[in-house]
C-alpha cells in the first residue's frame, strides 16, 4: 500500500466565457477604485466639494424625476405601482364594482391583494370575477405582481358589552358553542 491519499474530485474550472466576465469584472472595479481615488485626491487639493460648469449629483433636478430614482434606489416600484392601482381602481374594476369593493391593503410578500365589500353579495360577485381582475391587474403591473386576491365581506360591529372583559373573549357570545 502506498501512502497516498485518493484524490479529491477537481471543482470544474470556469470555461473561456466565465474566464472572461471575472477579469471583466475585475478590470471595472479597480478602474472605479483608481477613478474614485483620483477624485479624492483633487477634491483634497481644491480644498473640498466646490461647484463647476459640470453636472454633478448635487445639481437640483425635477421632483418627478427625484421620486423615481428614489423608488427605484428603494426598490419600491411594485409597492408604488400597486398604490397606483389602489388610486385607479375604479378605471380597472368599474364603476359598478368599485362603489362596493375597496381595496384595502397589499401583502408584498404573498402578492395577495385584500379586497372589502360593503355587502356579501357583492363578496360573492367579486369573488367570481378574481380570476379575471387577477389577469387584468397583472397585464397593467407586471407578471406575477398579484397572484391571489383575497375578499372580505363586511365587518361586523365588535362585541364588547360590559367593562370587565376576559383577555382573548370575543364576548358573550364564545361561551354558547
Amino acid at each position: 500500500m502506498s501512502d497516498q491519499e485518493p484524490e479529491a474530485p477537481k471543482a470544474a474550472e470556469p470555461s473561456g466565457v466565465d474566464l472572461a466576465r471575472v477579469a471583466l469584472r475585475a478590470a471595472r472595479e479597480q478602474a472605479r477604485a483608481r477613478g474614485d481615488a483620483a477624485q479624492q485626491k483633487k477634491q483634497a487639493r481644491r480644498g473640498g466639494l466646490r461647484s463647476g460648469a459640470r453636472a454633478d449629483g448635487r445639481d437640483p433636478m425635477a421632483f418627478g424625476a427625484a421620486i423615481n430614482r428614489l423608488i427605484t434606489e428603494r426598490g419600491w416600484e411594485t409597492p408604488a405601482a400597486v398604490g397606483g392601482v389602489m388610486g385607479r381602481w375604479p378605471e380597472i374594476v368599474g364603476e359598478d364594482l368599485a362603489k362596493h369593493c375597496v381595496p384595502e391593503k397589499y401583502d408584498e410578500d404573498e402578492r395577495v391583494l385584500v379586497v372589502r365589500c360593503d355587502s356579501t353579495a357583492w363578496a360573492t360577485n367579486l369573488r367570481l370575477l378574481a380570476p379575471q381582475l387577477v389577469a387584468r391587474l397583472n397585464e397593467d403591473l407586471g407578471h406575477g405582481s398579484v397572484q391571489m386576491i383575497k375578499v372580505n365581506g363586511p365587518a361586523g360591529p365588535t362585541r364588547r358589552y360590559g367593562p370587565l372583559r376576559a383577555p382573548g373573549s370575543t364576548g358573550p357570545g364564545d361561551t354558547y358553542g
